[in-house]
């Protein structure tokens, strides 16, 4: 009997080396790829931390020339990804590690696009628009919650359209990800919370999106579990390693979860938001979150029970209004908890902005997962009631 394709599920990874020390193996890797020349894409802030120069000490000592490239933005930009690509070039690079959160993974996988296709990077906007391998890519995450090391997607900002675009194909999975809790002990404690949070999310999303499945589910309920079980405390005591790696095994868990499953309404509309306003994603989506919930719950109501469940709700004997109310109850609490508050007026959204912001999550591809179909008036909605 033929199986429906519609029905198939496929799943993408890196290769993952996780734990204390993971970052060492930069070198190793290079070498397994052959290259001797690599271009080192960082920000400021990690460079200022020591962890570049780390990684540049053992390329020197296995014989390896590295350049930096450290002009990220904390929303990656197409020019900054335009300029990184020509010092790709400029020094002959073989391969391209990234040692950061988010934007220096994005801005790796956006350089490594353009030197392949020699094109600029907002020509590869859309799913599925690359055509050839790109170089190697070995990442270090210093952050626990954007899973950029692990997904399909690079996420870029356009500052002449005032939003971000998203690049979506398995080309763009890193080669390696070297996951190290012992790098996130520089992160701050409201980076903390905005890396968490964003993890949650994509484990909330990526269970509730059509393009979930048993390969999925699995990965992005242990997320759930581990995040929720752990972020507080975490915030609270930043410098306990051992929590450090339960949050990033919980974001590692989310990416494998959403680089396959794809998200839904909350990233589309934060893409559209931290575009416009230039924000931080995660707090983007920390604003969005319960507000989206209470829009998707009717289309998936046993999935969003499981995912109350799972955040220790005691669920028995109550009706799909009820959970509802306690899940999203639960959200509020475990974000005040963390420090993320407020809304987006206060963020300095204002009513006018909300089409513009709905036409542009409307034409993100994190939109067409979403479990309830959205017309321009629903998102526009969901904006107005996050103000």
């Amino acid at each position: 009997m033929a199986s429906n394709i519609n029905e198939l599920r496929k799943f993408v990874a890196p290769e993952i080396i996780f734990g204390d020390g993971a970052r060492r193996a930069v070198a190793n890797y290079v070498g397994t790829f052959g290259a001797e020349r690599v271009l080192l894409v960082s920000d400021p802030g990690v460079v200022l931390a020591g962890w570049v120069e780390e990684v540049e000490a053992d390329l020197a000592e296995q014989g390896i020339f590295s350049q930096r490239f450290t002009s990220v933005s904390p929303n990656p930009r197409a020019e900054e990804v335009m300029a990184g690509a020509m010092a790709y070039r400029e020094m002959g690079a073989q391969a391209i590690v990234a040692i950061g959160g988010g934007s220096p993974m994005d801005c790796a996988k956006g350089i490594g696009i353009v030197v392949a296709h020699d094109g600029h990077i907002i020509d590869f906007e859309g799913v599925d628009t690359l055509r050839v391998p790109i170089p190697p890519l070995i990442f270090v995450p210093t952050t626990a919650g954007t899973s950029a090391d692990i997904s399909q997607f690079a996420i870029i900002s356009d500052q002449q359209r005032r939003m971000k675009f998203s690049i979506v194909s398995k080309s763009v999975v890193p080669d390696v990800s070297l996951i190290d809790p012992q790098v996130t002990l520089t992160m701050s404690p409201f980076l903390t919370a905005c890396t968490g949070v964003d993890a949650l999310v994509h484990a909330i999303e990526a269970f509730v999106s059509t393009g979930s499945g048993p390969l999925t589910d699995a990965h992005a309920l242990e997320a759930m579990r581990l995040i929720n079980g752990h972020l507080v405390a975490l915030v609270q005591a930043p410098h306990d390693l051992e929590l450090r790696s339960q949050v990033m095994l919980g974001s590692m868990q989310a990416g494998l979860a959403f680089s396959n499953a794809i998200l839904g309404a909350v990233h589309a509309m934060s893409h559209s938001l931290g575009g416009f306003l230039d924000l931080p994603h995660g707090l983007c989506n920390s604003l969005l979150l319960e507000h989206v919930v209470a829009y998707n719950f009717e289309a998936a109501p046993e999935r969003f029970t499981r995912i109350a469940e799972t955040l220790g709700i005691d669920c028995r004997g109550l009706n799909s209004t009820q959970v509802k109310a306690r899940l999203i109850d639960h959200l509020i609490e475990l974000k005040r908890a963390v420090g993320l508050t407020g809304s987006l007026g206060r963020l300095g959204v204002h009513t006018s902005d909300v089409p513009f912001l709905a036409r542009h999550a409307l034409e993100d591809p994190c939109i067409l997962t979403n479990p309830r179909r959205s017309s321009p008036r629903d998102v526009q909605v969901v904006y107005e009631e996050a103000m």
